[in-house]
């Protein structure tokens, strides 16, 4: 199983970020939390941030070409308006799941929509860094 994980704008903030939302961990913290907490033998995982949108299309296009069994993307605040990401998930029929660490339902307004979910094949908020691991054993249990 080969999986992309995609992490969007202010990701790369985390653990100076409004840690009383978000925590205290960076996110190479709960990269290397993740990666200690799953076996991934027979199994890839490939982590990615940008906060451009364009690069998040341009990286799942790139999962097409490269032959991805699962796309796990934390789109950050681009969830809520980018019809552009939602297109890219769709046209590249790549199994994707989106994470959230907060509960984008329980925080403002603007925040509890979700332009992606519905091209998607599940989504996982409000879990903290939990949320990454349950996809990835979602996918890896698709393959047992």
């Amino acid at each position: 199983m080969k999986i992309q994980i995609i992490n969007g704008p202010n990701l790369n903030l985390l653990g100076g970020r409004e840690v009383d939302i978000y925590g205290i961990e960076t996110l190479d913290d709960i990269i290397e939390w993740i990666e200690a907490s799953v076996n991934i033998e027979n199994h890839s995982l490939e982590w990615f941030q940008t906060n451009h949108e364009g690069e998040i299309i341009d990286k799942l296009h790139e999962s097409l070409e490269h032959n991805f069994d699962g796309i796990i993307i934390n789109p950050g605040a681009y969830t809520h308006y980018s019809y552009a990401i939602r297109d890219a998930i769709s046209a590249i029929k790549i199994d994707t799941i989106e994470v959230h660490l907060s509960d984008i339902y329980d925080r403002e307004e603007f925040r509890r929509n979700s332009v992606l979910k519905d091209v998607c094949l599940k989504q996982i908020v409000g879990q903290g860094k939990n949320g990454y691991l349950l996809a990835i054993k979602q996918f890896m249990h698709r393959t047992t």
